[in-house]
């Protein structure tokens, strides 16, 4: 029989030794470096910025780091838990546009038809002017307007006038269904004409109300049965279901002198019963985990465990800067230097200031409570960093994006 000779054993032994010791694992993490992360996060509990969070990082298809810190009950002192439920608000966004993309797939409709076309009340619209002589839109609003944030449409806290008109007709009120949504929507003027303008809009709650008409499905049965049943997605829903309350964080607040407090508790959260408008800009709550599935799915190129909801190259055109040349970049309230829009997410399409530490070809959006994820093509990299307070702050992003990027190997 051949002797492996015993040098060569040396050298394998001393070669695994040198990964140990260095803190490598086999997904690229340096692992004392990733342990930073997690550190990071005590720091800003320690010094009560922060109350809690859950924090997940995968690479390559599997989780490197998945921790649950601080309190999700500021009055209990109730630990937060690797499956509490946060509000996600507008991480609902990609899972609508996925939802579209399969109706595209299914050549049930296409990203270049008028809203109109299935929604008739889109037709005849008309852009704001200051006189008060709103003047007849002179585009029609497509459906990649709609995913891509360039319909002209607001929402009610950017936008002016027309975002005062939204808040005062209610227009994202929870007790209305989203049939009623689009008919007060549309009886508003247009902020500027489509495809002129990114505007972060409700726009994306348009989607949800295309996908029943087109579907002939509620907007919640679709994704149930079209998205959330494929990827296992079990704790994600537009209310939190009596058995998960326990579940369910309290979403925070600061007051002037820079205290927390609970400013929705979850015990009173209007999320604990099912609403009439299933938003698909904002109306979800989930865990840590569903939204990883989501996120795997899509770095995949559409397919998780077997289950593929959507093609390749379906998803590269979701994760891919569709802005026309006129709009260089994106912005709420500011100005986003280096970063596009494709159909439900931000996509960093050039190195910039902006952006605590992100590279290029990065994909990904926030919600609300601060709640934010990532995806890093290139890297194999999933980020989520999940909080519950409002309003919306980027600490998590701003503090954790460079170590988690410094702590992947070459």
């Amino acid at each position: 029989m051949k002797r492996t000779p015993i040098l060569l054993i040396l050298f394998a032994v001393i070669f695994s030794l040198s990964g140990i010791t260095s803190g490598a694992d086999h997904r690229g993490f340096n692992k004392n470096k990733l342990a930073k992360v997690g550190n990071e996060v005590q720091r800003l509990i320690d010094e009560k910025f922060i109350a809690g969070a859950v924090t997940l990082v995968a690479r390559d298809g599997e989780i490197a780091h998945f921790e649950a810190r601080g309190v999700s009950d500021l009055s209990s002192g109730k630990k937060m838990k690797k499956d509490t439920i946060f509000r996600i608000y507008s991480m609902t966004k990609p899972i609508t546009t996925a939802a579209v993309m399969m109706l595209v797939e299914d050549k049930k409709i296409s990203i270049s038809d008028p809203v109109s076309k299935f929604l008739p009340e889109f037709k005849n619209l008309v852009v704001y002017d200051k006189s008060g002589k709103h003047k007849p839109a002179k585009k029609q609003i497509t459906i990649a307007d709609l995913m891509r944030h360039t319909s002209g449409l607001s929402y009610g806290f950017v936008g002016g006038e027309i975002a005062i008109m939204y808040t005062i007709k209610n227009v994202l009120d929870r007790n209305a269904s989203l049939e009623d949504m689009m008919q007060k929507v549309t009886k508003i003027p247009l902020q500027e004409e489509p495809g002129t303008v990114w505007r972060y809009s409700i726009a994306i709650d348009v989607l949800g109300r295309l996908v029943e008409v087109v579907s002939g499905k509620s907007f919640r049965s679709f994704l149930k049965s079209e998205i959330f049943k494929p990827l296992g997605m079990k704790d994600t829903d537009f209310f939190v279901p009596k058995e998960k309350w326990s579940r369910f964080t309290n979403q925070n607040g600061r007051n002037g002198s820079g205290k927390l407090f609970i400013s929705e508790s979850a015990s009173k959260s209007q999320f604990k019963k099912r609403p009439k408008n299933e938003s698909g800009g904002g109306g979800l709550c989930s865990t840590a985990n569903d939204y990883f599935r989501f996120c795997q799915m899509i770095l995949n190129g559409g397919e998780l465990d077997g289950a593929r909801l959507l093609k390749k190259e379906t998803v590269d055109l979701m994760m891919s800067n569709h802005l026309p040349p006129s709009i260089k970049n994106i912005g709420i309230n500011d100005n986003r230097l280096g970063i596009g829009f494709g159909y439900g997410f931000a996509v960093r399409f050039e190195e910039s200031d902006w952006g605590s530490g992100g590279r290029e070809g990065e994909c990904g959006w926030g919600g609300a409570a601060s709640t934010h994820f990532w995806i890093s093509p290139k890297d194999g990299l999933i980020a989520i960093t999940l909080r519950n307070f409002m309003p919306y702050e980027w600490t998590l992003e701003k503090e954790l994006k460079t170590l988690i990027y410094e702590a992947m190997g070459d």
